[in-house]
């Protein structure tokens, strides 16, 4: 996810942690990995309870702020639900859904209209080197800021973010990118990935990354579309992306990337009124159908 620098000092303290160890399974029966194609599955999540496994996934807070969001995270079933017999998916789906909740926000400095969710594996899942991939399904609004990514446990940007899937708005690309010490914020290291003919955001897609000792390649349905090598990264700063990294879900609307794209400004940063008023609708909403986690080939 594109992080503004000018919030950055608010992301590190939320971001101060030890570093963990390479790959950190939850307490469950993973001790023993299951094979994928010759592969271990490290970490894998279809949401088919119909509630969110609390030794998988952490929550994220209204304390948690950056990139000029328009929305408050909160732990609420409105904002993090399940559903099953959704069109085109197997079994449950986990849902992430902006919510019109004007007066709940306490942040003065924030005030935000909307609330959301957000969760990550922190502490409970990380890894080193594999492929990291997740069934999506978004919708076609303006500044919405729906992502899957990849995050490291201490100071951002020092141990690495890798963008999986990023989108704003425009339902005929996603994009990718990369951050670290010399290239964040405004990374050098994005693209984007438009679709073939036919297709777009509000279709089922696999969005991928394999990341290896070497380079990180970004793919949509198996497409590798931008591959970034150790000698690229480095020529903007230092390669750190030997260490662990999380796993991340989020949905904000509006901010910084939005707004650079559409250049928006009211009724909110980022977020043009249409947006805000089919999130009134609950029409808004990221649907995922699974999440999975490969150890290296």
């Amino acid at each position: 996810m594109t992080i503004n620098l000018a919030l950055g000092k608010s992301l590190a303290g939320g971001l101060l942690a030890a570093t963990l160890a390479a790959c950190t399974a939850p307490a469950t029966d993973m001790a023993e990995p299951a094979m994928d194609d010759g592969r271990a599955v490290l970490f894998e999540e279809g949401f088919d309870s119909g509630s969110l496994d609390r030794a998988k996934w952490n929550v994220i807070g209204p304390d948690f702020w950056v990139n000029n969001e328009q929305q408050a995270y909160f732990d609420s079933p409105e904002t993090i639900k399940f559903e099953d017999n959704v069109e085109g998916a197997d079994g449950g789906v986990l849902i992430l859904e902006p919510v019109w909740k004007p007066g709940m926000d306490t942040n003065e400095e924030r005030n935000a209209d909307f609330i959301s969710g957000r969760v990550n594996t922190r502490g409970n899942f990380d890894f080193t080197y594999g492929r990291a991939e997740a069934r999506i399904r978004m919708p076609d609004n303006v500044g919405a800021w729906p992502a899957f990514w990849l995050l490291g446990n201490g100071d951002w940007p020092y141990t690495g973010e890798i963008d999986i899937m990023e989108y704003v708005g425009d339902k005929s690309w996603t994009a990718v990118a990369i951050h670290g010490p010399g290239y964040s914020g405004d990374t050098p290291l994005v693209e984007r990935r438009y679709f073939p003919e036919g297709q777009d955001v509000t279709d089922w897609h696999v969005y991928g990354v394999e990341w290896t000792k070497d380079e990180i390649a970004f793919d949509v349905d198996g497409d590798v579309f931008y591959t970034v090598s150790r000698a690229e990264i480095e020529r903007y700063g230092e390669w750190r992306f030997d260490t662990p990294k999380f796993v991340i879900l989020n949905f904000a609307v509006g901010g910084i990337y939005p707004w650079k794209v559409f250049d928006i400004e009211e009724p909110y940063y980022g977020l043009p009124q249409e947006t805000a008023d089919a999130i009134k609708r609950g029409e808004v909403r990221m649907e995922v159908d699974w999440v999975r986690v490969l150890g290296p080939e």
